[in-house]
């Protein structure tokens, strides 16, 4: 019996943090935890929300968020802090969704770290914070003049 080859692990950050969010509009819980490190570490933690620390917590959590469906969800101004090992993705998401007054439009600023290990790029942590229009727009310090 021929023996089947894994799928590459992810390259970069960037992939994964594009499987994640599939994984959120498609409500597929086992393509989102696919994205996970398996360490016990890990961490997630929803606009209001606790901290919740490890796999079976993080899934279960999700898996609270999933039997609403999917959650339309799309990235937007990623600002990226990367090292060898380490990345931080500072997002803005953009959330549709839809109310008895129509559809809304939701903001929502998170935080993505990602660990490279022998295995390749995995999640580590999503912190996520509640946010407004006015997030769009960022605030940042102009760059440094050296004379």
């Amino acid at each position: 019996m021929p023996r089947i080859k894994p799928p590459p692990a992810p390259a970069t950050p960037d992939e994964i943090e594009q499987q994640f969010y599939e994984a959120l509009q498609r409500a597929d819980i086992e393509a989102l935890m696919a994205v996970w490190s398996d360490d016990d570490e890990i961490v997630c933690v929803h606009p209001g929300g606790p901290r919740v620390v490890g796999p079976a917590a993080i899934r279960a959590a999700f898996e609270a968020i999933f039997a609403n469906g999917a959650v339309a969800v799309r990235p937007q101004k990623v600002r990226r802090l990367q090292s060898l090992n380490c990345a931080v993705h500072s997002v803005l998401e953009r959330i549709e969704i839809t109310t008895a007054d129509g559809l809304q439009t939701a903001w929502v600023l998170a935080t993505n770290v990602y660990l490279k290990s022998g295995g390749g790029w995995a999640m580590a942590a999503h912190h996520a914070s509640p946010g407004s229009p006015r997030e769009a727009q960022d605030i940042a310090e102009g760059p440094a003049t050296i004379h």
